[in-house]
C-alpha cells in the first residue's frame, strides 16, 4: 500500500511518519518538498502530486494553525484549511483513494458544558474555525471516502507546545496567571497518529473488496478534562516531583478569566470532545490526558 503524507514536519506529521510505516511505503511531504509539491498554496502543484503519488490513502496533517494570525491573514488560511483539502478530496474520489484528514473543536462556538458530538450544529467563533469547517464541507462534497479526525489542545515533544511554555516562565517569574474558563482535553499528536494508523488499518479490507468504508467525522481527544490553568499546575507539579528549579510552583498559578487575556482571535470556552463514536467504530479505548502529558513531559525534562 502507498501512502501519502502532507504535512510531514509538524507535531501530528512527525508521529504519522513513525506509525504510517507499518502499513506500507510512505511519501511524505511537507511545503518546501522539492521533487513533490506539498505546498498547500499551490493547488495545482497539489492536484499533480496526487497524481503521480497514485496513493491508496492520502493523509493530510498540514494546516494553517495561528489562529490569532488567521484573523489578519483570511485568505492565507482559507487557501490552505478549505481549499487544499478540497482539491485533496477530489484527487482522491478521482482515485478512490481513502483521505485522512485533521479538524478542531474550533468549528464550535464552545457554548454550554456538554461533550460536543459529531452531530451538533458546528458554528464557528473565528477565522480559523471557519476555514476548517469549510474544509470539512469540501471534502464531504467530494464525496471521496473519508475519515476526518476532530480533535483539540494538541502538542508534542518535538516543538514548541503549551508546557514548554510553562517550564519556561515558571523558571523565570515568580507568580504565573492562566485561563481557568475554557475547559478541554490535552491531546497528544502521538495519540492522534496511533489513532490513524489503527482507523487506517481497520479500513483496509472494505477498501480491498471496493466496499463501502466508515467514512465521517470522529471526535478524537484524550480523556478527561481539565482548564488551561489546571493544565499548567499539572505541569508544574511534574516539573517539581522531577527536581526542576522552578521560581513558580503550581501554588503559585493564579487563575484568570478568559476576558482579563483578550485575543485577536475568540477561544471556545467548551472544548470538551464526545469520542463515543471513535472507541464504538475502531474498538478504541483512549487514556487519561494526564498519561499522555507526563510522558511528553517525562521525554523533554
Amino acid at each position: 500500500m502507498k501512502i501519502l503524507l502532507l504535512g510531514k514536519n509538524g507535531q501530528v506529521g512527525w508521529e504519522l511518519q513513525r506509525s504510517l510505516a507499518v502499513l506500507g511505503d510512505v511519501v511524505a511531504l511537507d511545503h518546501d518538498s522539492s521533487e513533490l509539491c506539498g505546498n498547500f498554496t499551490d493547488l495545482t502543484g497539489l492536484a499533480q502530486t496526487v497524481r503521480a503519488v497514485q496513493p491508496q490513502v492520502i493523509v493530510n496533517a498540514a494546516a494553517h494553525t495561528a489562529v490569532d494570525k488567521a484573523e489578519s491573514e483570511p485568505e492565507l488560511a482559507r487557501a490552505i484549511n478549505a481549499l487544499a483539502p478540497g482539491v485533496l478530496a477530489q484527487a482522491a474520489a478521482d482515485q478512490n483513494a481513502l483521505l485522512v484528514h485533521y479538524s478542531t473543536d474550533y468549528v464550535f462556538d464552545g457554548s454550554g458544558n456538554r461533550p460536543w458530538r459529531e452531530s451538533d450544529t458546528p458554528a464557528p467563533l473565528s477565522v480559523y474555525g471557519r476555514t476548517k469547517l469549510e474544509g470539512e464541507e469540501a471534502i464531504t462534497a467530494s464525496g471521496c471516502r473519508h475519515l476526518i479526525f476532530r480533535t483539540s489542545w494538541v502538542y508534542g515533544a518535538r516543538g514548541g507546545n503549551f508546557a514548554k511554555t510553562m517550564l519556561r516562565l515558571a523558571r523565570e517569574r515568580e507568580q504565573l496567571t492562566v485561563i481557568d474558563d475554557q475547559i478541554g482535553a490535552p491531546t497528544g499528536a502521538d495519540l492522534l497518529a496511533d489513532v490513524t494508523a489503527h482507523a487506517i488499518r481497520h479500513v483496509l479490507p472494505p477498501m480491498r473488496h471496493n466496499d463501502l468504508t466508515p467514512s465521517g467525522i470522529y471526535h478524537v481527544a484524550a480523556a478527561g478534562e481539565t482548564s488551561w490553568h489546571g493544565y499548567a499546575r499539572f505541569v508544574l507539579q511534574r516539573a517539581q516531583a522531577a527536581g526542576q528549579a522552578l521560581k513558580a510552583g503550581p501554588q503559585q498559578v493564579q487563575p484568570i478569566a478568559t476576558t482579563a487575556y483578550p485575543t485577536p482571535a475568540r477561544r471556545p470556552h467548551n472544548s470538551r470532545l464526545d469520542t463515543t463514536r471513535l472507541q464504538n467504530t475502531f474498538g478504541l479505548n483512549l487514556p487519561p490526558w494526564q498519561v499522555g502529558v507526563a510522558r511528553m513531559l517525562d521525554e523533554i525534562l
